[in-house]
């Protein structure tokens, strides 16, 4: 493989100047002996290091991704719509993993920052009242300042754009379905306490129930968002009480995992007890479950666009009001009409 130093010799400039000509640095050089580099490299089938042009630049084709939890299937679906646009751009991706902890999202963007990515998209939902919020906004501005534009798939008071569905109106909707085919009692499986996500699935919930006079009939269990946490809400609705009309769980996973709880206690799905989840991931199509369709491909394929286009144009100075893309209703055989 070809070396710069290789490109010099063979264009009859020195290293500097060959490094200036194909790494896109702003020194001038005359046009004649851009002519020469360049005829140069093309001969020798040259690469330029992408991380030399980036030192060069102050940028480089590198987009990050932050998820809260990489084994969670819902972030993969953002994560490829991300990584499509990407690679169409000539940009990579690069995942990264918080465990839905703020001071892992403020280091891994610093290290996006060192490696002079072109954008940081944080796919997690953050929390309610976080009191490191203030230090991952000064992180992001001081990214800001280094080229990095940061975008939020969920809103978040860290000053940046923010493209995101809206999971109250999902969680409204999707109760209101249930309360439209005559359930009454209704359990609420939680998400992660004092996530963003889990507060607002939660008060679309409660909205709907109240709305329809049946707040006294609604109850929230405390849950979370994989197939365990909704298996053990689903164990200790049945061991204290009796069956709900139906039970709506914060996401897609938790929701299997109550519905696996309630067939293996023999009870009739959707005879008996309706079960509905939010999200749309690929287990809920395999399932039949009733669910409500959030645009978590649309939304990583969004956010690095806008990424990509301010490489272009330059991030705007004001993030402007959030983006909110729409949700739809999905019926499935997890939910019927009460008798």
């Amino acid at each position: 493989m070809a070396s710069l130093a290789d490109v010099s010799r063979e264009a009859g400039v020195s290293v500097a100047t060959a490094s200036r000509v194909l790494n896109g640095a702003t020194h001038p050089v005359s046009a004649d002996t851009r002519s020469r580099v360049l005829a140069a490299a093309e001969r020798l089938g040259y690469s330029p290091s992408a991380l030399a042009q980036a030192l060069v630049t102050r940028t480089s084709r590198l987009i990050g991704v932050i998820v809260s939890d990489i084994v969670n299937p819902y972030f993969s679906v953002i994560a490829r719509g991300v990584d499509d646009m990407s690679t169409r751009a000539g940009y990579v991706t690069m995942l990264s993993n918080a465990d839905r902890r703020t001071s892992s999202e403020i280091t891994r963007l610093q290290t996006m920052r060192d490696y002079r990515a072109a954008g940081v998209i944080f796919a997690g939902s953050g929390y309610v009242d976080d009191p490191r919020t203030p230090e991952l906004a000064k992180a992001v501005a001081a990214a800001r300042e280094r080229g990095v534009l940061s975008i939020s798939l969920t809103e978040r008071d860290i000053d940046c754009p923010v493209i995101t569905a809206d999971n109250r109106a999902a969680a409204y909707d999707l109760t209101d379905h249930l309360v439209s085919q005559g359930h009454r009692r209704i359990v609420f499986v939680e998400g992660p306490a004092g996530m963003v996500a889990t507060e607002q699935r939660r008060a679309g919930f409660l909205d709907r129930m109240t709305e329809a006079g049946l707040r006294d009939l609604a109850e929230c269990v405390e849950g979370g968002f994989d197939f365990e946490a909704g298996h053990a809400a689903a164990l200790r609705v049945l061991a204290s009480r009796d069956l709900p009309d139906a039970i709506v769980a914060a996401n897609d996973e938790a929701a299997v995992g109550a519905l696996n709880a309630l067939r293996q206690a023999r009870i009739d799905v959707p005879g008996q007890v309706s079960v509905a989840g939010i999200d749309d991931l690929p287990v809920a199509r395999f399932v039949g479950l009733t669910t409500v369709s959030l645009p978590l491909y649309e939304l990583g394929a969004m956010a690095a666009r806008r990424v990509i286009d301010a490489g272009t144009a330059g991030p705007a100075p004001d993030p402007g009001p959030p983006v909110v893309l729409p949700h739809r209703l999905v019926p499935r055989e997890t939910t019927a009409r009460r008798p």
